[in-house]
C-alpha cells in the first residue's frame, strides 16, 4: 500500500511552478472519462426524438462542442494541480476578445440552428414568412436555412434572424390556409346578389376547398363603395397568388354580367370666381 501511495505521489517536475503527480494525471483521465459518459447520455436524450437528418447535424455540432468541454476540464484540472493557466489567459485576452467579436454572428447562427433542430419549430417543406419574405424550406443547416420562393428564387436565411424577428409558419397547423379577397361595389347595389356572386366565384374554383365553405363579410361602408371580404380555404398556400387571381377574374366577369359596378374614388372640384 505504501509503495502504491508513493507511486501515485511521484512528481514530474517541468519548471519551478509546474509539477504534476501521477495521481493528478489519473484524476484528469477519470474526469475526462466521466465527462465523456455524461455527454453521450446527454446526446442520446436530446437526439432521441429528432428526425434522422437533424440528428446527424446535431451530432456533428456536438462533436465539436465536446472537445471544447474537454479543454475546459483539462485546464480546470491543471489549475488545481498547480499549472498557472491564469497567466496564459491574461496574455491572450486581447486576442480572444477580437476573435469573439469576429465570430459573434457565426455563433448566434449556430446556436439558433441548434434551437431549430431541438424544438422542431421549422421543418423541411414548411412555408415560412420572415422579414416580409415567403419561401418553402428546402434545407436546414446549422448556420443557415435554405428556402425557395414562389418565383423559384433561393433565400439563404441566417438562423439568428429566427431569434430577432417574428417568424410566421404558414403550415405549422397543416397545408390548408384561409385566404381572402377584398372588393368594393357601388352604393345602391343589390348586396344579396353581391354575396351570391362572390360565393359563386370562390366555389367554382377547383383549388378552393369546400369545407370549411367560403364566406362573405360585409366589412365597411367606405367613402365611395360598400366593402366586402371574400374568405375561402386553399390547400396549397404557397401558390395562393394564382387561384386568387383566377377568382378576381371570375368576380369581374360575374359583376359585369349582372351590371354590378366596382367604383373608383371620385372627387368633385368646385371653382369659385373671386370678385376683385
Amino acid at each position: 500500500m505504501n509503495k502504491l501511495i508513493e507511486f501515485l505521489n511521484y512528481e514530474f517536475t517541468f519548471s519551478k511552478d509546474i509539477h504534476i503527480t501521477i495521481k493528478a494525471i489519473l484524476l484528469v483521465i477519470i474526469a475526462l472519462f466521466v465527462t465523456s459518459l455524461i455527454l453521450k447520455l446527454l446526446r442520446k436524450l436530446i437526439t432521441r426524438k429528432l428526425p434522422d437528418d437533424d440528428k446527424v447535424k446535431f451530432i456533428s455540432l456536438f462533436s465539436y462542442s465536446k472537445w471544447f468541454i474537454y479543454v475546459v476540464i483539462i485546464l480546470t484540472t491543471f489549475h488545481n494541480i498547480g499549472v498557472n493557466v491564469t497567466a496564459l489567459f491574461a496574455a491572450s485576452a486581447a486576442l480572444l476578445v477580437g476573435v469573439g467579436l469576429a465570430l459573434q454572428t457565426l455563433f448566434q447562427d449556430i446556436i439558433s440552428g441548434v434551437f431549430i433542430l431541438v424544438d422542431q419549430s421549422v421543418h423541411v417543406g414548411d412555408i415560412i414568412e420572415l422579414d416580409g419574405k415567403v419561401g418553402r424550406v428546402e434545407e436546414i443547416k446549422l448556420r443557415t436555412t435554405r428556402a425557395v420562393t414562389i418565383d423559384n428564387k433561393v433565400l439563404i436565411i441566417p438562423n439568428h434572424l429566427y431569434l430577432t424577428n417574428s417568424l410566421y409558419n404558414w403550415t405549422e397547423n397543416g397545408t390548408e390556409t384561409r385566404e381572402n379577397i377584398l372588393v368594393g361595389v357601388a352604393y345602391g347595389s343589390d348586396i344579396a346578389l353581391v354575396k351570391k356572386l362572390l360565393l359563386e366565384a370562390a366555389s367554382s374554383h377547383p383549388d378552393v376547398i369546400s369545407a370549411p365553405e367560403p364566406k362573405v363579410l360585409f366589412i365597411n361602408f367606405g367613402d365611395s363603395s360598400l366593402d366586402f371580404k371574400l374568405i375561402f380555404t386553399l390547400n396549397n398556400s404557397f401558390e395562393a397568388a394564382m387561384p386568387k387571381s383566377d377568382i378576381r377574374f371570375k368576380i369581374d366577369a360575374l359583376f359585369r354580367e349582372h351590371n354590378i359596378s366596382i367604383p373608383f374614388p371620385q372627387r368633385d372640384v368646385h371653382f369659385y370666381k373671386s370678385k376683385v
